[in-house]
């Protein structure tokens, strides 16, 4: 897919991200767009690669370096990280960095971005995520509901919580469509925290579906180890869907 590296001007500093676009004979002509937020292990290939294959299917999509106040940090092996000690903090400490006040401020400055691309149709955007990411784009459906039209969590962790930040108790800020897939036994989406999110997402009128796969936490990324084939071809025609029928082309 055609694609450009390009940076950001954020109130924390300049973050890197990567613009993919659909190829055909509209090449450069406006479409709908997404951000897709990384895992824990940030953006690499396959992330590169699973945003090229979103804009295949018709959306301009925005891949963002999220660790980028991190300056020149070292990817991590994702089939090795959670056994390393000194890698597995290292990747904490980065998660924990990012504060739900700074993924908004940097939302904000990616939806600018968009809405002034000529790649670019429309205001309102679609938010994408995985593990971390998942729950990075519940958040920003509630923290920036003028711009997420859209929003669909993947083996996303965190989404409920007892602590005051956490994204299903944004529901009521809400006016995207929610789309939330679960991993079985995943101890960071329970069906306990599904119900608490259904509940809460139900009384404040969103719109939105929960959906359980057969598969472990992680499986819709290829290098993650629990990946799923039938299960990432799943979330590929739940996302596509989400996103056709919320976002105006």
């Amino acid at each position: 897919m055609p694609n450009i590296t390009d940076t950001i001007a954020t109130a924390d500093g300049t973050c890197t991200v990567h613009l993919f676009t659909p190829e055909g004979p509209d090449t450069g002509a406006p479409h709908p767009a997404v951000i897709m937020y990384p895992d824990a292990g940030g953006v690499r290939d396959t992330f590169q690669q699973m945003a090229a294959k979103l804009a295949g299917f018709g959306y301009t999509v925005l891949l963002p370096d999220v660790y980028y106040r991190n300056a020149g940090w070292a990817p991590f092996d994702m089939a090795s990280v959670f056994g390393d000690e000194q890698e597995r903090k290292r990747l904490f400490s980065m998660i924990g960095s990012l504060t739900p006040d700074k993924i908004t401020g940097d939302a904000r400055a990616f939806f600018n971005y968009l809405a002034a691309r000529p790649e670019v149709s429309g205001e309102r955007f679609g938010v994408c995520g995985y593990c971390m990411g998942g729950r990075i784009s519940v958040l920003l459906a509630g923290r920036v509901p003028d711009r997420v039209a859209a929003a669909a969590s993947f083996h996303g962790g965190g989404l409920v919580s007892d602590t005051a930040d956490s994204p299903h108790l944004l529901a009521d800020r809400m006016t995207a469509t929610v789309y939330v897939g679960g991993a079985e036994n995943d101890a960071s989406f329970t069906t306990d925290h599904a119900e608490q999110l259904d509940k809460a997402l139900t009384a404040a009128g969103v719109r939105h579906t929960i959906e359980w796969y057969a598969a472990a936490h992680g499986f819709a990324v290829p290098d993650n180890a629990p990946y799923d084939a039938a299960a990432a071809q799943r979330h590929w025609e739940a996302m596509t869907e989400l996103f056709g029928s919320a976002l105006a082309r």
